[in-house]
């Protein structure tokens, strides 16, 4: 009898220990865990599991909801907008009524360009300042500008002060005089809005070098974009006011491309190559997200551009290894430099992305800008990017120098 006894006391310790473990407080506090250590997939999985079997604990589905938002802003740091926005989805279904996670989910999508779905869960997010402000942006990168302005003035009477709002509306309201007179165009992936005084038959001659770009520079980044691109050709005056960009500017992206055709009334050589140089930066930008240092960016560029048109005055033997800019010179914006030093500038990073190019190859160059677009220093996406050759960046550079001449021509 005792021994029985003994038995049964063991059994009702066990089955005690077994509910303590699977209750949902052991789940939530176990995920916490798993989560301070950086492990969100198995904290989601552990979640998962606790409330197929807890169905009706709002504890368990609050945590999951907060677990699937922790992963998205993980991957929107690192670019990965898409994915983001299928783990806020999953977060918003167990928190319907939570406003934020709608914002952020519209973010994500905006970020990826999927702007109609991303319009609607800011006009599901409610009338505050950043939902209106998205929804503006949207309407902007679409060539909406009165529909980006509207937006933009209601979220500026909910905050007065707002120093962001009033950079946008003054932008628009200096695009809108020209952009109202505006022709449109249209081709497979692109939006052309030109100005009616140019000569009939170029703005089709532009959309043609457009999607052979798209072509080109598309197969040497391994990229080809979804979304629309829009692209916008001025007189030089209007050029001039609407970007404030330097004298010597031959074009400009900013989210859509911006040519100044001036006098020329037909396709040349040299426009093919703003054209294809502009271009670049639009795939760049989409792989990086921004994070690329200047002279990557318009090196590149430069390459694409000087495929269809070198310059008398751009002879890559310009650089040389005695006259040369400091690397975090051209690491920064060119757009405060003179006219001279620019040159000078877009040759020596020709040179150098040329020389990475030529030596490792597009792959190689392909996987720097990814791993750019991870949110990775560049330091670390040189190594990771070329762990083959065991180089880093000094290194890179360092094989750049060497390959140089010891002297030659100044730049113009």
């Amino acid at each position: 009898m005792k021994k029985l006894s003994f038995l049964l006391f063991i059994l009702i310790l066990t089955f005690a220990a077994t509910a303590v473990a699977g209750d949902p407080v052991s789940y939530a506090a176990k995920a916490r865990q798993l989560i301070e250590r950086g492990e969100y997939e198995q904290a989601l999985d552990e979640l998962k599991r606790a409330s197929s079997l807890f169905p009706y604990e709002q504890s368990l589905k609050t945590n999951l909801a907060l677990t699937y938002t922790e992963i998205a802003k993980r991957d929107m740091s690192a670019g990965r907008y898409a994915k983001a926005a299928r783990y806020l989805a999953e977060a918003r279904e167990l928190l319907p009524e939570n406003m934020e996670l709608r914002l952020l989910r519209g973010v994500a999508l905006y970020l990826d360009k999927d702007y109609q779905t991303a319009a609607g869960e800011f006009l599901e997010a409610g009338d505050g300042v950043e939902p209106l402000v998205y929804l503006g942006k949207i309407s902007y990168d679409t060539g909406d500008l009165q529909g980006a302005l509207s937006y933009w003035r209601r979220a500026r009477e909910l905050e007065p002060g707002n120093s962001m709002l009033a950079a946008l509306i003054a932008k628009a309201e200096r695009e809108l005089p020209v952009e109202s007179r505006m022709d449109k165009g249209f081709s497979s992936m692109f939006d052309l809005s030109f100005d009616a005084e140019l000569p009939p038959g170029l703005s089709a001659e532009v959309l043609d070098a457009l999607e052979s770009a798209y072509n080109s520079v598309g197969a040497d980044l391994g990229l080809f974009p979804t979304a629309r691109i829009p692209v916008l050709l001025y007189t030089k005056r209007d050029y001039s006011s609407v970007t404030a960009g330097p004298d010597w500017s031959g074009g400009l992206y900013d989210g859509k491309i911006r040519l100044p055709i001036g006098g020329i009334t037909r396709m040349t050589p040299q426009l093919r190559a703003v054209i294809f140089h502009e271009f670049t930066h639009v795939l760049i930008a989409e792989i990086t997200h921004g994070n690329i240092p200047t002279w990557l960016n318009e090196g590149l560029a430069e390459i694409e551009g000087r495929k269809e048109f070198v310059h008398p005055g751009r002879n890559p033997n310009l650089v040389d290894a005695s006259h040369q800019l400091p690397l975090v010179t051209l690491s920064g914006p060119f757009t405060s430099m003179d006219g001279q030093e620019a040159r000078l500038a877009y040759q020596q990073s020709h040179s150098m992305a040329q020389f990475m190019v030529n030596r490792y190859g597009w792959y190689a160059v392909q996987n720097l800008l990814k791993n750019l677009g991870e949110r990775a220093s560049m330091e670390k996406a040189v190594a990771r990017a070329l762990s083959d050759w065991s180089l880093d960046l000094p290194g890179i550079l360092r094989e750049w120098h060497e390959s140089l001449p010891a002297s030659g021509a100044k730049a113009e």
